[in-house]
């Protein structure tokens, strides 16, 4: 594990910030079927350009607002996943292992196809309730609520009950066939079709959540160091746990009511950011974040351009990346 300066800090806080424009503006005019170079791309945001250009329309109403969401999704996912890895106190804990994405992604296949007239808000509540349940299942069964437990059994919890969750998924695809490539496309999570109503629903969730994630990361610390310890310290690990999870379930719910399911990232982040920044929260948590925008938004370029024009799913790309690594840490910890 690295430990950098406070001056360090601030340089690489910038340099990700500075990586996360440069992919945007690389995304706003590149693997397009309409041809758009870099410098249409930057007058796009010139006022007095004639907004009636092709060019102008594709890069600010097609173009930013996915490349923004993908951003804040990656943004939200690092941070719910490091959010979990401390209430839980295990390093192999992220919202796609635990089966969060699974549950949601069930409910809001259901959602989907028997409540059609749900708004975009009605969707990410039903997701937030899916998510929810299957969390609550995982930690019951995986006793995670008690300091000590295996990290192991939480995992396999997380892994049964993803199983299921995604059996039940393809079940009600089967059974809707009219809705079975749009459902499946949303299901491997992809940021086609994202629109700036998209975008604005889900900045209010994941500020709400990462705001509340920075509140209490001082007593995210004191978690990782169990239970006894916190209690002896003056703090309730149930109910920051609690609290955890529900920001935890407001993030992802959000994300994947938007963008479908993504995997691995809150997984990947958190570890990358830990082991660069060390184990505080309140250092490592913002580096995470801007990290696992960076990471999810050139995912969403490279889903662009391996088979140009057509698109692979983001969350492939995500996977391909995150498995080998789930692997490594499996066999790290065994």
């Amino acid at each position: 594990m690295l430990k950098i300066s406070t001056k360090s800090y601030f340089f690489l806080s910038l340099s990700l910030i500075l990586l996360i424009l440069i992919l945007t503006w690389l995304s706003l005019f590149t693997f397009s079927s309409f041809k758009i170079d870099a410098i249409k791309a930057l007058q796009a945001f010139n006022l007095e350009v004639s907004q009636q250009t092709i060019a102008h329309k594709i890069v600010l109403d097609i173009r930013l607002p996915r490349a923004l969401i993908a951003v804040i999704s990656g943004m939200a996912l690092a941070c719910a996943g490091a959010v979990m890895q401390a209430i839980t106190n295990n390093p192999l804990a992220s919202p796609s292992i635990l089966g969060i994405n699974a549950g949601a992604a069930l409910a809001m296949v259901f959602a989907i196809t028997y409540l059609p007239w749900l708004e975009l808000f009605g969707i990410s509540t039903a997701a937030l309730f899916g998510g929810a349940i299957t969390w609550f299942i995982v930690m019951l069964i995986g006793k995670s609520w008690q300091y000590g437990n295996e990290n192991t059994r939480l995992v396999l919890a997380g892994v049964a009950i993803s199983a299921l969750c995604a059996a039940l998924s393809k079940a009600v695809i089967i059974l809707e066939e009219d809705q079975a490539t749009g459902i499946m496309v949303w299901l491997a999570g992809t940021f086609a079709d994202s629109t700036w109503d998209d975008f604005y629903h889900l900045l209010i969730f994941v500020l709400i959540g990462s705001i509340g994630t920075i509140l209490i990361s001082s007593k995210l610390n004191l978690l990782q160091l169990g239970d006894e310890y916190a209690r002896s310290l003056g703090i309730n690990p149930k109910r920051y746990k609690i609290i955890g999870s529900v920001l935890v379930l407001i993030m992802v719910s959000a994300v994947i009511s938007v963008v479908g399911s993504l995997g691995f990232v809150g997984l990947l982040v958190p570890h990358m950011a830990r082991f660069i920044i060390g184990v505080d929260h309140k250092r490592f948590i913002p580096i995470a974040m801007l990290m696992g925008g960076s990471l999810v938004l050139c995912a969403d370029v490279l889903s662009r351009a391996i088979i140009f024009p057509m698109e692979t799913p983001a969350g492939a790309i995500l996977a391909l990346i995150g498995a080998p690594f789930f692997i490594y840490l499996i066999r790290k910890m065994s």
